[in-house]
């Protein structure tokens, strides 16, 4: 959520927590690792405030050692705002421009150490010998190095000699803490409001608790400090003076997505040790242990392409902790290496996605994930849990929302309880929802009105709808009030050349009789409203187009001339080694599909399909193979609503037949 004015000297306070938040509160900040300052502001004006990022972190803006390697920007050299991202006029343009897009600045701040060596600064300044603009010798730490084994059990060591060689500050000092008070203080009169506090372990948390008895107001404060257990320096020491980063999130979630499984999430954060959520800054990675440094561990980034979306999805679905999005450029494998030398927004040209800038805020499963957070922030708990004991996994957040992971190689099929009405659903993680509510541009979920959802979801791939995500269908062609995903499977024995086809609905007579539905004025009164689910296979797919009822007449308007009703794919349950490389339904539109359990030569339909049409939950059909065997003949199935001569069916379910045979088998998701 966006935190403003909630962290005192004296404790914290987050509204994580409470369920009182407004719809839609900005619940999730992104670091822009060394954008500019005018990169910034226009990202903040085109895109951040748009897609409701509470706050953007930015590198240092204080003067530093010149050079093109990131981490010059963490060797000040004095407080002055001249550094690589700009000067102070734009910076004061850039907070200013991001305020009015409803975005905060946090200010990445230098608070433990100076500059190593001597040199001049990006302001002019010369330092040197522990000198500089602002502070004299008598302002440091007698110089030591800082062992790798004092990290285990050497806490003064850890805390008062130099980390990496930089001067260490004497933060002890009063002359020390009002200089830096004076700093933190000037930015937030320019409009900055939160601070990062690199390094917070090498600086006493007493420290630090006595700097901010100086600084005004209540800005937010989250400290570095890494802590994976056994530290002569622990975490929990710092959450008196502001949130802290869980390194230990970071790489926990980055060994299940890597190696374990996602059932084990089932309780992850204070379950898993970790601080609790209302202290907790969580990432899935950072400008530091994407690098392999500063905590490292088995951490998923930018270059694992899929595997990051699914862990950043779950990070940003999940009830713990304040998230931070992680915005990051290719640094082609040298950990040095500054940024591009060519801006992200570059005379109109966006210069993301490729061998430049990543701009992992902007992927659509990452906005989404951040859009799912910010309208489910009400409802801070997991709900309706639901996992195949590996890697697929499903949650709800009470009635704000559901989402699902499949970190599988299958597609995850699966009938899941939810909290939410029913209705249809714009999945955000793929799509956004229309001004007006009627259309989604990507992928719709139905919501059954039972308040399952009837999965099915690609191999490694996510949903997420949430309640202000819900289509509003009263006006939409082609609605009805109960769709769900039907399939049906007929299996006939069949050569290259031929496909199969189906017809079907409800009987005419039957429904004037008892259903009061006038089919001889409407045929489509008896017909199923369909939507084909699987449009992959380039041979079926256009004979699916225009087609939007199984019904008994035929081609509908618009529909191929070639079609003899409702396509079907051709599908089996293994592919022989001798037929050449695997075909699936997945990838192929026809072949190797999870949901045929027996055999080759099952053609499927796979569609939604507005059950309310249906009697009592059944609908008939029946099967044409062209170029084949034509028709069907008569059916004589037992245990149906009344009498047919064809095949009857259960919407929403899995329904296997045999041509020209009255055995029936009917399954759920």
């Amino acid at each position: 959520m966006k935190l403003n004015k909630i962290i005192t000297t004296a404790g914290l306070s987050l509204g994580l927590l409470l369920p009182s938040i407004a719809t839609a509160t900005p619940t999730t900040f992104v670091h822009l690792f060394e954008w500019n300052w005018q990169d910034v502001a226009q990202e903040c004006e085109q895109y951040l405030g748009p897609k409701g990022y509470a706050a953007v972190q930015v590198s240092p803006p204080n003067e530093h050692i010149t050079g093109g390697q990131w981490w010059t920007r963490y060797q000040p050299v004095s407080y002055e705002l001249q550094s690589r991202g700009g000067n102070r006029a734009q910076f004061i343009d850039m907070v200013n421009r991001c305020s009015a897009a409803g975005v905060d600045i946090y200010v990445d701040t230098l608070i433990n150490h100076m500059a190593a060596g001597s040199g001049t600064g990006t302001a002019g300044n010369s330092f040197g010998n522990k000198s500089f603009p602002i502070y004299s010798p008598q302002d440091f730490h007698e110089s030591c190095t800082i062992n790798s084994s004092d990290y285990g059990n050497d806490r003064y060591r850890v805390q008062n000699c130099e980390l990496v060689g930089l001067a260490d500050l004497d933060t002890a000092s009063n002359y020390v803490q009002n200089t830096i008070a004076a700093y933190i203080n000037d930015l937030q009169a320019i409009g900055v409001k939160g601070f990062r506090f690199d390094a917070s372990k090498h600086v006493a948390a007493s420290d630090i608790q006595s700097l901010m008895a100086k600084v005004n107001g209540s800005p937010v404060i989250f400290q570095e400090v890494i802590d994976q257990g056994g530290e002569a320096v622990g975490a929990s020491e710092y959450l008196s003076t502001g949130l802290v980063t869980e390194f230990k999130y970071s790489t926990e979630l980055g060994n299940t997505f890597r190696n374990g499984s996602l059932a084990w999430l089932s309780n992850f954060g204070e379950g898993w040790g970790f601080m609790p959520s209302s202290s907790a800054v969580v990432f899935v990675d950072n400008h530091d242990n994407q690098r392999g440094h500063g905590g490292a561990g088995n951490v998923i980034t930018f270059e694992d392409g899929r595997l990051y979306d699914l862990a950043n999805v779950f990070m940003l679905a999940y009830p713990y902790g304040y998230p931070k999005v992680m915005s990051s450029y290719d640094f082609h494998g040298d950990t040095d290496a500054g940024g591009p030398n060519v801006p992200v927004h570059n005379n109109g040209n966006l210069e993301c996605f490729a061998s430049n800038w990543k701009c992992e805020h902007r992927w659509s499963y990452i906005a989404g994930g951040v859009d799912f957070r910010n309208n489910t922030a009400d409802n801070w708990a997991v709900t309706n849990w639901w996992d195949n004991t590996n890697n697929q996994i499903s949650f709800g957040r009470g009635s704000s929302g559901h989402m699902a992971i499949n970190k599988e190689d299958s597609t995850l099929i699966a009938t899941v309880q939810t909290d939410m009405a029913p209705g249809q659903y714009c999945n955000v993680l793929k799509g956004e929802l229309s001004a007006d509510a009627k259309s989604c541009s990507g992928e719709v979920i139905t919501v059954n009105s039972d308040g399952t959802i009837n999965l099915n979801i690609g191999a490694w791939d996510a949903m997420a709808i949430h309640k202000n995500a819900k289509l509003n269908t009263s006006s939409v062609p082609n609605t009805g009030s109960d769709w769900q995903r039907t399939v049906i499977f007929i299996n006939a024995q069949t050569q290259s050349g031929q496909d199969m086809f189906l017809r079907g609905g409800v009987d005419h007579a039957y429904a004037n009789a008892n259903l009061g539905r006038n089919c001889q004025t409407s045929n489509f009164e008896c017909a199923m409203p369909i939507r084909h689910n699987n449009l992959k296979n380039v041979t079926t797919s256009p004979w699916k187009a225009n087609d939007n009822y199984l019904d008994w007449y035929g081609i509908e308007n618009g529909q191929s001339s070639e079609a003899e009703g409702s396509a079907t794919d051709w599908t089996a349950n293994v592919w022989p080694a001798g037929w050449g490389a695997e075909k699936t339904v997945n990838t192929d539109g026809f072949g190797v599909t999870s949901l045929n359990i027996w055999g080759e030569h099952y053609w499927m339909l796979d569609v939604d399909m507005d059950c309310s049409k249906a009697v009592n939950g059944w609908f008939e059909l029946k099967a044409f193979i062209k170029n084949g065997q034509g028709w069907e003949t008569a059916i004589a199935q037992n245990n149906t609503p009344y009498t047919s001569t064809n095949h009857m069916a259960q919407c929403g379910k899995i329904n296997k037949f045999e041509f020209n045979n009255s055995s029936v088998a009917i399954r759920s998701f």
